[in-house]
């Protein structure tokens, strides 16, 4: 499958590594085959140079021209709405459960692993009665399973008279 995602100016890119880590910024030059001068108006990065391998290339891209100042980098960013585009990706998504789990205490483990468990047992008992509807209807399975017949209630026998005594 060809690449879909370039490094190219306007690209707008997760910093993966260093003081910058977890911030956006967009690519504005490429100076050679490892480095590119980046600038993240939205986010608070400062006009800067940048390897390559610290960045992850996301799918959003700005455009404005080439070494284009900060200030019409900020507005292209502004108008895009890029903050909100990105707060509502999956990938943003993802880093923060990923934050929340990293500043769980022990007490909340054992809270969701408990809360995983009663999920699971409901998920199971739905499943199981999903497959005999469907075993029963010859939906699914080889054979047929046949219907059990209903339970007969349960009554006390009237107490049988005693024999009298002679």
């Amino acid at each position: 499958m060809p690449f879909e995602r370039y490094v190219e100016p306007g690209r707008v890119a997760l910093v993966a590594d260093g003081p910058l880590k977890g911030k956006l910024v967009s690519v504005v030059d490429v100076i050679d085959q490892t480095r590119a001068l980046v600038d993240g108006p939205g986010s608070g990065v400062p006009r800067q140079q940048i390897r390559l391998n610290q960045l992850h290339l996301t799918k959003f891209r700005l455009s404005y021209p080439f070494t284009a100042p900060t200030r019409v980098v900020r507005k292209a960013w502004t108008d895009a709405k890029l903050n909100e585009k990105w707060a509502e990706s999956q990938w943003s998504k993802n880093l923060a459960n990923k934050e929340k789990r990293a500043a769980m205490t022990d007490f909340d483990r054992f809270k969701l692993t408990a809360a995983r468990v009663k999920r699971n047992r409901a998920r199971t008992a739905v499943f199981k009665s999903l497959k005999i509807k469907a075993a029963r209807s010859g939906a699914f399975g080889k054979k047929k399973v046949l219907k059990t017949p209903a339970k007969k209630q349960r009554t006390k026998k009237a107490p049988a008279p005693k024999p009298a005594k002679k």
